[in-house]
């Protein structure tokens, strides 16, 4: 059975693209607090609040556990903060949040072109290949420098 992973801001074309990146490997099913059509609501897009509402990560919590989600994948930049604040809460019910260990140094990169290969890696493995990419304290939808050292947090 596959694991599922819960991508926000899932209406964008940068989430259509990472799932279709995944979706040999996880049930995708996406999220957003942007307004969308509620005929999605029946298939996999569920509403959620925005990333400063003082609830946001809660929500996040009971969706996951209600919807079993194994992975949550936070492409706004507004989500990152409230989310690794709460990571450690959702990692103890079996919930991981692909977010790197430390967010202040992390370069991001906004809606990066579809030429560009990004990864999705928990703690540095890439989660389709199991290759080892980047150190393991690093998280999320990534680019990887040139030299393949400098690893970047990719968003929306």
């Amino acid at each position: 059975m596959m694991d599922t992973i819960l991508i926000t801001y899932g209406t964008r074309p940068f989430a259509q693209r990472l799932a279709k990146q995944l979706s040999s490997t996880f049930n995708c099913h996406f999220a957003s607090s942007e307004p969308f059509p509620d005929i999605l609501l029946k298939s996999n897009y569920r509403k959620i609040p925005t990333g400063p509402n003082p609830t946001f990560a809660h929500e996040l919590l009971k969706l996951a556990l209600d919807e079993g989600y194994q992975y949550i994948l936070p492409l706004g930049k507004m989500e990152l903060q409230p989310l690794h604040e709460a990571r450690i809460l959702l990692e103890e019910y079996g919930i991981f949040v692909l977010l790197p260990e430390e967010l202040d140094n992390c370069p991001l990169i906004e809606n990066p072109p579809s030429a560009l290969d990004v990864r999705i890696v928990k703690q540095g493995l890439d989660l389709l290949s199991g290759e080892q990419l980047t150190p393991i304290y690093f998280s999320g939808a990534t680019l990887l420098s040139d030299a393949g050292d400098e690893p970047a947090l990719c968003i929306v």
